[in-house]
């Protein structure tokens, strides 16, 4: 799970918005490149509590890394899904808007 300290180099690596200028084509694709890490990482929370359950994901047998697995399963569906939910979008919007 990400730390305090990824949070805020996410928060960190976002460009500063002036509100007298517009975003260039370089910060706007780092601004977009970081709303959708931050989707990524909602879906992801979303998932790790939605799919809490004792069946085995790969097989049949208890496997000592199906925990592992499923994780990796998860953070993969939700870097998949990132940016189709809509929380990016607005996170962006909301930034461009320079509010």
């Amino acid at each position: 799970m990400l730390g305090v300290s990824t949070n805020t180099q996410f928060y960190n690596e976002i460009p500063k918005i002036d509100e007298k200028k517009s975003f260039t084509k370089e910060e706007s694709a780092k601004v977009r490149e970081k709303t959708d890490a931050f989707e990524s990482l909602i879906i992801k929370m979303l998932l790790d509590n939605s799919m809490k359950d004792d069946k085995n994901l790969f097989s049949s047998q208890k496997d000592p890394g199906d925990k592992i697995y499923k994780s990796m399963y998860r953070d993969e569906l939700s870097k998949a899904s990132a940016g189709s939910f809509g929380f990016s979008d607005m996170l962006y919007n909301y930034l461009a808007d320079g509010r």
